[in-house]
């Protein structure tokens, strides 16, 4: 049996589970304003409350649709007869919405480790099985993709835990790099809307930077208020005066060595003092410019948006001003989001896809942190209307195929 429920029903369902995600909240339905939405609670002979999923719905042709529930549904997958109860439950659903088939993947692991033990660790058991329940219901595994951009959803993510998070955790070149960008004058600030100006700025020069086509202010203003307690954006600013000052000091204790240089002084002392006081002459010219352009003492250069349910935090979208990147701002306001997500109370804080073969720079960048990886177990498709399933879904996956590039 199932039913419409409230989204407090739902969010409560989803928040007690080990599956609690943030695509499984009620209100990403309002971020993915352009879909339909239902949330259902699927309940066993006995009225219990045996799964939960928020779905959404995308329009197709000819008035048909294909159903979502990203990192869902929420449920036992473990139980063979709740399994099969569910998809069923969904075919139901399906057929009332003239649905060609419903797709989802749930927030199920089918690995995880450290990236150093990863690729030794054994598959979970839970994962096979939910597998291996999913097929005996009926639907259909896509399989252990090798692209990101096969799936809808990441297949790998690296996330970071509460538990064993600490600035002396990270590895030791992290640990440099964060007090790197501190002592070059980088000051992390945490914020909201009152933030989101530059931090779309940032994903401008974000965009040109990597070539691609991000979002626009209007679509981060969403976010913010569409979780207006459960969201923050991590603003990396270099405090350009301070650390002119700073430059300006160093660059006269320069000047006052060069000036006690005699005949009997080393060439290496002289050659390493000229190069100290080109860097540092290169650098104030470089900040003075960079000053008189932004109009402004404090800079940003980084940034990161996180939204939270339940104890987990999502870390949706960062950016970077490139002039910048000697100043290391990034790592630094990645660890800053994240330690502010547990300063917050927490359990994890997910640091989002990584590529599904670890050589891209995705999983490069978030490796430094030395966080968990996570493999899901992957996308499933179950066929509402068998005869035009096959069609449906291989026009879907080309058009991805084709969008992806």
């Amino acid at each position: 049996m199932y039913q419409e429920i409230s989204a407090s029903a739902h969010d409560d369902f989803a928040k007690t589970s080990q599956q609690t995600n943030l695509l499984q909240s009620s209100d990403w339905a309002k971020i993915k304003d352009t879909w339909g939405n239902k949330r259902v609670g699927f309940f066993d002979a006995a009225g219990k409350q045996i799964a939960s999923a928020s779905i959404l719905i995308q329009p197709l042709p000819l008035g048909f649709t294909m159903l979502y529930i990203p990192r869902g549904p929420i449920m036992d997958y473990n139980n063979l007869d709740h399994v099969k109860q569910v998809m069923t439950d969904l075919k139901a659903i399906g057929k009332k919405e003239k649905t060609l088939f419903v797709k989802f993947d749930p927030a199920i692991f089918l690995k995880k480790g450290k990236p150093a033990d990863f690729a030794e660790n054994a598959d979970n058991t839970e994962g096979l099985k939910a597998i291996d329940n999913l097929k005996k219901a009926g639907a259909d595994w896509v399989g252990r993709t090798t692209d990101l951009a096969e799936n809808i959803q990441p297949r790998f993510q690296a996330n970071l835990y509460a538990e064993t998070f600490s600035l002396e955790a990270m590895p030791k070149k992290t640990r440099q790099v964060i007090r790197t960008s501190q002592n070059k004058d980088v000051e992390v600030h945490f914020g909201g809307t009152e933030l989101l100006a530059d931090f779309a700025e940032l994903m401008k020069k974000t965009e040109v930077r990597k070539g691609i086509s991000l979002r626009g202010l209007d679509y981060y203003q969403k976010l913010l208020t569409t979780y207006p307690e459960n969201s923050y954006v991590t603003m990396a600013f270099l405090n350009v005066t301070k650390r002119l000052n700073k430059i300006q000091t160093e660059l006269d204790k320069a000047e006052s060595e060069k000036a006690n240089f005699t005949e009997k002084t080393r060439q290496s002392k002289i050659d390493n003092n000229t190069k100290t006081i080109e860097r540092l002459t290169k650098e104030k010219q470089f900040l003075n410019q960079a000053q008189v352009a932004a109009q402004r003492d404090l800079i940003p250069i980084a940034a990161t948006i996180s939204l939270e349910f339940g104890d987990t935090s999502e870390n949706i979208y960062a950016g970077m001003d490139d002039h910048f990147k000697t100043y290391q701002a990034p790592i630094y306001t990645w660890f800053e989001t994240a330690q502010h997500a547990f300063d917050r109370g927490m359990t994890w804080q997910n640091m989002g896809g990584i590529e599904n073969d670890f050589s891209g720079g995705l999983y490069s960048f978030k490796s430094k942190f030395d966080p968990t990886i996570e493999e899901f177990i992957g996308e499933f498709n179950l066929p509402v209307h068998p005869f035009l399933y096959k069609l449906s879904n291989l026009a879907y996956t080309l058009r991805k195929k084709a969008r992806s590039k």
